[in-house]
């Protein structure tokens, strides 16, 4: 029996082969909160009979159902690689690095059909039993990674379901030996693609990638569930760096509308030779909105910049995550 409270809780995660299609649990993640949750629409039928004063409850139908909510972690250094393909859409397979443990995920910016998660949540009852609620054709949405000093490098992913079973049965979850990312790793760099500086003064850095997609695809004769959702907008890529005016350099961006490249990485302990874990975002080309720096007392000036990230015309973002995973 597990713990009867959130402390019994599992997440378990696996790459479906067909849009909705049940595929037991691969990978167990580690989160702190969820909102994962059915989604069901119904019709009650308002037709009149003589003293009647209330609907029948066997007039009611359900005539469509689906999943949504997010999930919120840390990034660790394992076990990260499927929710990164589903976020940025390219097949990755982790390339090893020379003969070493270390092993490469490059996830760059792509179409995201054909990419769904079947997500299987453990919920435990005060008995210490654990329920089964079984998310079917899970899409990401969007997701968003933020770290500021003192804390961890954090991911929420907001989702997209088909549908949710709960007649499946519960994976036993297991979980490798993993150690999150955090503020005393992280780099910021800006400047031209491939030659980026390291910037100073950097107090907090957030990134949000946005997958719009059509998530309304009900027709007749799919028994009130959808179609996989395809991509009905642009991506978008919006974030904001928190730092002390230490110096102008992202300040003259703002007020030049100049474009740069963006660099936020993350380099843990070295997994063999030169190779170190690592969780990279690449950004080749952001530009500046608000207007920094605003003086709001005696403490030191520290501006914050949002930002939008925009197509160079060359070069995809791109997330790499390096780690002793041998598959996704």
């Amino acid at each position: 029996m597990a713990i009867g409270s959130g402390l019994g809780a599992q997440l378990g995660i696996s790459a479906e082969s067909t849009y909705g299609t049940f595929v037991a649990s691969t990978k167990f993640i580690e989160f702190t909160k969820e909102s994962l949750v059915l989604k069901k629409t119904t019709a009650q039928s308002a037709g009149i009979a003589a003293g009647r004063l209330l609907p029948l409850s066997s007039r009611r139908v359900v005539t469509q159902t689906e999943g949504s909510g997010t999930v919120d972690m840390e990034v660790t250094n394992k076990a990260m690689g499927l929710l990164l393909q589903g976020l940025m859409g390219t097949s990755v397979t982790p390339v090893q690095q020379v003969a070493t443990t270390a092993y490469l995920q490059t996830h760059t910016l792509a179409d995201t059909i054909g990419k769904s998660l079947t997500i299987q949540k453990g919920v435990p009852l005060t008995t210490g039993t654990v329920t089964d609620k079984t998310f079917l054709g899970c899409k990401i949405i969007s997701a968003e990674f933020s770290c500021e000093v003192g804390q961890m490098l954090t991911a929420t992913y907001e989702f997209d379901a088909k549908a949710c079973d709960e007649t499946q049965t519960l994976a036993t979850a297991s979980y490798p030996s993993m150690s999150p990312f955090h503020f005393g790793q992280l780099a910021v760099k800006t400047g031209t693609f491939g030659t980026e500086a390291a910037r100073d003064g950097i107090r907090k850095i957030s990134v949000k990638i946005e997958r719009p997609q059509a998530v309304d695809r009900f027709y007749a004769g799919q028994a009130g569930t959808k179609k996989e959702p395809i991509s009905n907008d642009q991506v978008k890529i919006t974030g904001s760096i928190e730092m002390d005016y230490v110096d102008t350099i992202l300040d003259d961006l703002h007020t030049s509308d100049a474009a740069t490249s963006l660099v936020v990485e993350f380099i843990g302990p070295i997994i063999a030779s030169t190779y170190a874990e690592t969780f990279r975002i690449k950004l080749p080309a952001i530009k500046f909105d608000d207007a920094p720096p605003t003086v709001e007392g005696f403490a030191v000036v520290k501006p914050t910049l949002n930002f939008t990230g925009l197509y160079d015309g060359t070069n995809q973002p791109v997330i790499e995550y390096m780690s002793t995973d041998v598959t996704l």
